[in-house]
């Protein structure tokens, strides 16, 4: 199958190789998002809860160029810099998705792109 980029003005330009999202046929595979400001490419200030708020803004905009929305999520892998900010991501998280709720991994790391606190790929279908 052909594999096509997924790109949109209304988040931040990618600092690397990659495209935000690809899909190959009715997949679509996105990049890891963090919280950046589209217009100023910047990280939001503020705790765990308003960088997952601005994430979740990122990837339903890129979730949208492809013609998904999160209802259309299958998986999602978060990565979080301290495990002690889950249940404050979850708060969050919880308001943005719905019943037959995604598979999720989440994942503890040591840091993240910009100093983000939270980062979040997934796959649609």
């Amino acid at each position: 199958m052909k594999k096509e980029a997924v790109v949109t003005d209304k988040i931040a330009k990618p600092v690397g190789p990659f495209s935000p999202a690809v899909r190959v046929g009715e997949v679509v595979y996105l990049s890891g998002q963090v919280a950046q400001d589209a217009a100023t490419g910047r990280l939001v200030e503020g705790d765990v809860a308003r960088q997952t708020e601005q994430v979740l803004r990122n990837v339903r905009a890129v979730l949208e160029a492809a013609g998904k929305s999160l209802s259309d999520v299958v998986a999602v892998r978060v990565y979080l810099t301290d495990m002690t900010n889950f249940a404050a991501m979850n708060e969050v998280y919880a308001r943005h998705f719905e019943p037959p709720y995604p598979a999720r991994t989440t994942i503890g790391v040591k840091a993240l792109p910009l100093g983000a606190t939270v980062e979040i790929d997934l796959i649609a279908q």
